[in-house]
This record gives C-alpha cells, sequence and structure tokens, in this order.
C-alpha cells in the first residue's frame, strides 16, 4: 500500500476535519501554466526525480498525495508548485541531490489545517468549486485560515475519474 502523509485529526465536523500535519520534506516543482498543464508538467519531472534519484540504487518510494498548491483564496494566477510529499522519516541530508533544477527538496514544519474529502477526478473547475465551498464553511465556523490552498490527489492517472479520491487541504493561521 502507498505510504501517506502523516496527520492526526484534531477534530470532525460535518463537511470537514481539523488536523495537524507532522513535519515531512517534499520535493517540489513550480510552473507557470494553467493547473491541467502545470500538474502533468512537474510531475514528470518529480517522477523522474523519484524513479532514478541520481542512480539506481537512489529509487524513492511513491507516497500520497500529490499536491498542488496555490497562493491566494482567490487566486486567478497560473503559478502553481507541485509537490511529493517524501517517505515518512526522510530528512534531506539522506534523499538523492535532484538532478533536475526544477526540483526543490524542502522540510516542511508540522501545521494544522481544515480539509475536506471529495470523488471524482480533479478537474480545476470541481476542485475551486470544493475551495470555495471549504473557504465558506470555514467563515462560517469562524476558522481563520491561510491564502494558501492544496489539491491533494491520491489516485494514479490511471484509475478511472469517478473513483478518484481527493482533498481539499488548507492551512489555519
Amino acid at each position: 500500500m502507498t505510504q501517506r502523509q502523516e496527520f492526526e485529526v484534531l477534530e470532525k465536523h460535518a463537511g470537514f476535519e481539523i488536523r495537524r500535519y507532522k513535519p515531512c520534506v517534499v520535493a517540489e516543482v513550480k510552473e507557470t501554466a494553467p493547473y491541467s498543464i502545470a500538474t502533468n508538467l512537474a510531475f514528470n519531472s518529480l517522477f523522474k526525480f523519484i524513479s532514478k534519484g541520481n542512480n539506481a540504487l537512489q529509487k524513492i518510494p511513491m507516497t500520497a498525495p500529490v499536491i498542488t498548491a496555490q497562493s491566494g483564496a482567490t487566486s486567478e494566477s497560473d503559478e502553481w508548485v507541485v509537490s511529493f510529499v517524501m517517505p515518512s522519516g526522510s530528512s534531506i541530508d539522506h534523499l538523492p541531490h535532484p538532478n533536475d533544477l526544477d526540483v526543490v527538496l524542502r522540510e516542511l514544519s508540522a501545521e494544522t489545517c481544515i480539509a475536506t474529502s471529495f470523488r471524482g477526478k480533479a478537474t480545476d473547475e470541481k476542485s475551486q468549486m470544493k475551495v470555495r465551498e471549504l473557504r465558506q464553511i470555514a467563515a462560517k465556523e469562524k476558522i481563520e485560515l491561510s491564502d494558501e490552498t492544496r489539491i491533494c490527489r491520491f489516485n494514479p492517472p490511471f484509475i478511472p475519474g469517478f473513483l478518484q479520491y481527493n482533498e481539499i487541504v488548507i492551512p489555519l493561521i
């Protein structure tokens, strides 16, 4: 089974959870393009990194989710950061150095986030609708959110769209 990013559920509410994500390392690529193009371009670079490392002995297991993040709660920008979470217990010092200059390793601190899940292909339209819904719920509950939004995809692209599982995750302020 594919390892998932680690978190603990702090609170469960109708339609969302508040979670505490554990510190982790991500490999990320920044792309300036429409959502679907940016995710595909970045995914390819990241997959090459975990598949090859610097040599065949440094392959890194695939984890879930693949995170596509954007800053700006109502941003119309085409600037995206696509990340693979490295396996639990990874440290930058013990991971291969990326050969691709677009791939950057970064340590993330523990953080508290609000999250909701949905089924179906995580298209830009569907994801943005779910983001709006989650931000509206948070506003009603008086939960202060950052301007960063993460679209988290858990399934390989060959899984039929209607079976795909996704989450919207937004850090709290």
